[in-house]
């Protein structure tokens, strides 16, 4: 039996979802919101660098502030259209086999997140799940996928139905379900940095 091949980070792009509204925060853009004295978009770049040969940050404002920090896509109806509009436009533009996508919300997400999800994936997709629920923002894609992303945007599909309708295998992150906290509030940063600074 041959083993696995091992998991090589050059055949991944990572998208940072960072397209939403921010209305639990005043509107103000979560990414940008300073965690532990930089912004929470750099905390969750540096989880990512072991995991991903590039990063993409899919956006729809403040594009000069995100550049400063890695490549942008902007949303193609440059709106809040949710996140399958971030996934389906860094699939379209993704170079490499897989897209591993992860929140801007969740400063430290699981640091075998990408090379677990690629063990679990199958086929085609693979979406985390924490022990308790799925997260269907963690998950990772084959880029062929963007045709059948691009289908399900445009008829409003929520992620996780598309992602059962393209037959994504969950994989198991009990063992670190706490690596998938996000923060929506000021309190939820002002606590995170109480426990994590």
């Amino acid at each position: 039996m041959r083993a696995a091949a091992a998991f090589d980070p050059a055949h991944v792009t990572a998208a940072i979802l960072a397209g939403g509204a921010g209305s639990r925060l005043g509107g103000r853009d979560k990414g940008l919101e300073a965690l532990a004295g930089k912004p929470l978009i750099a905390h969750v770049l540096a989880a990512l660098e072991s995991q991903a040969g590039r990063v993409l940050i899919c956006i729809n404002r403040n594009e000069a502030r995100y550049a400063a920090y890695a490549p942008t896509l902007h949303d193609a109806q440059n709106t809040f259209c949710g996140p399958l509009a971030g996934i389906a436009g860094a699939l379209a533009a993704c170079a490499t086999d897989w897209l591993l996508t992860v929140p801007v919300d969740c400063p430290r997400p699981p640091p075998q997140l990408a090379a677990r999800l690629l063990a679990g994936a199958g086929a085609c997709a693979a979406v985390a799940n924490d022990g308790t629920r799925t997260q269907p923002l963690f998950a990772l894609y084959r880029r062929e996928l963007a045709a059948s992303a691009a289908s399900a945007l445009a008829t409003d599909a929520p992620v996780w139905r598309w992602q059962q309708e393209i037959g994504a295998r969950e994989v198991a992150f009990a063992d670190c379900a706490a690596a998938f906290a996000n923060l929506n509030e000021r309190p939820e940063f002002e606590r995170w940095e109480r426990e994590h600074g």
